[in-house]
Parts: structure tokens; sequence; C-alpha cells
């Protein structure tokens, strides 16, 4: 037996199909017959009963009291999928003016290039270890770093860090501050034995990170509030990558080995002790 919920599907509302089921099990009916064995409320009944009438799926028979007949389901159910065939044509072309209207400025837009897209500005500390993150994962051979505290992710605690020290081309200059903790000294200690490549200097202009000769990422203190206020920037710029990396270089050449930096600490401090 067919269900309301198929019929539904054809576009008659609840109680219209409920009300036409009811109509089929016999010859004809009163409203308030149909109302009953639809089980609709009677104050919806005819206005259930005459919306049937209208698409074709129901007849009145005059007289004393109206009567409904159901139409023949062969004939009710086809008109309603011709109905349903207009609607369906009448969307379609209504889609198709859409898409014709919409597509020049679709087109427009995907000729429009962000002037500033390529660059990232991120000033959340979470979000920045995050990032940080990412671009340590997604790194193909080499990673550069000038390394300064304050530290967003300290060398004791990168262990992601480490392992890109063992598996890609890794070099980093740190300022000579990190021998001031033993902690500190000893997360650095990790990542030369680890194979990355260390340089020390006395101090860093910024934090900077190079990587593949692609993206930059570089730290700008807040000119007021000073390092305790970081906006750290991404940039995937080839170019300026390269440009970067010459300066990396520079500062590099004129770096010490972690045996000469600790060396020459060691020195030093006993000398003012």
């Amino acid at each position: 037996m067919a269900t309301a919920a198929q019929l539904t599907r054809l576009g008659l509302t609840s109680y219209e199909a409920k009300a036409y089921l009811a109509l089929l099990r016999r010859d004809s009916s009163t409203a308030a017959q149909a109302a009953r064995l639809a089980n609709v409320p009677r104050q919806r009944i005819y206005d259930v009963l005459a919306s049937l009438a209208d698409k074709g799926l129901a007849s009145t028979r005059p007289g004393q009291v109206v009567k409904y007949a159901a139409i023949a389901p062969e004939l009710a159910l086809e008109r309603l999928v011709a109905d349903q065939r207009q609607q369906l044509a009448e969307l379609e072309r209504e889609t198709a003016a859409l898409i014709e209207e919409l597509s020049p400025a679709f087109h427009e837009g995907q000729e429009q290039d962000n002037p500033l897209e390529y660059i990232e500005v991120l000033r959340d500390r979470r979000a920045i270890n995050e990032r940080f993150e990412e671009l340590q994962a997604g790194i193909k051979r080499e990673i550069l770093v000038f390394t300064k505290p304050p530290y967003a992710t300290p060398p004791q605690e990168n262990e992601p860090g480490l392992e890109v020290s063992k598996t890609h081309q890794a070099r980093s200059v740190y300022e000579l501050s990190v021998f001031d903790d033993p902690e500190t000294t000893e997360g650095v200690r990790r990542f030369v034995e680890a194979g990355e490549m260390a340089r020390f200097v006395p101090d860093l202009p910024l934090k900077l990170v190079i990587i593949d000769e692609s993206i930059v990422m570089f730290g700008m203190e807040d000119p007021v509030a000073g390092s305790s206020e970081l906006t750290i920037m991404v940039v995937e710029h080839p170019s300026l990558a390269k440009v970067l990396k010459i300066a990396f270089n520079t500062v590099w050449e004129q770096g010490l080995t972690f045996d000469q930096a600790y060396e020459e600490l060691v020195l030093r401090r006993r000398q003012t002790a």
C-alpha cells in the first residue's frame, strides 16, 4: 500500500496525501467522513479536499451533501509527475539564466589578485607556534634560522626542530645569551648533536627563518613596547628569501662555533670572577 510519504515526494502536502489515500478507500465520501478516515483535522479538511480537486486528484459529486471521490491513480499520479516535470523545466530555465548572469562576475573575480596575499601577519603566541610547526613540517630541503630571545618555543622544547635537524640541512645563528641559561645551552647542544650547524654572535638584528629559499618568517619588535610585543610576518616570496639568505650568510661567516663560543664565555667568566 502506498504511503503518504511517497505521495508527498510527488508534491502533495501531508494532509493532501492522507486525504487522497482515504478517498481511494471508498466510491465517495463526505468531508466529515474523509476527515475521519484520513485523520485530518475537521477544520482543515475542506481546504485540503478543495486543493485535491484543483490538482486533479479528486472530483466533487453535488447533492444534498457534497461528496468527494478520488481520481484513478493512473491519471492522478501522472498529473503530479507532469507538474513536477513542468516545475523542473522552469527551474532549469531560471538556473541557466542565473548562470549566465553570475558567470561574468565569477570570471572577473578569478582575474583579480590580492597584491598582499603572500603576506601573513601573526601576533598571538599560540598562532605563531602553530604556524612555525606547520612550516617546519613542510620543509623539503633547507632551513636557516636566526634565534634570539624571547623564544616562542625554547630550543630545549623544540622536539620537531630536532627531527628536522636530523633529516634536512639546518643552519642556525644564535645569540651568545643562549649560554646564560644551562637548560637552553643543553637544548642547543642537542640540536648540534642532531646535525644542525650552528654559529654564535653577540647580537642578532631580528628573529628570522628562511625555508627552502622560498618562505620567510621574521619578527618585528614593537618600537614602543619592545620585545614584549612581537609581530611575526610570514612571506612566501622567493626573491625576498634569496636576499635574506645573503644577509644570513654574512652573519653566519662572522659567528663562532659552539665549542669556540663556549670556551670564550668560560674564559671571560673566569677572568671576571
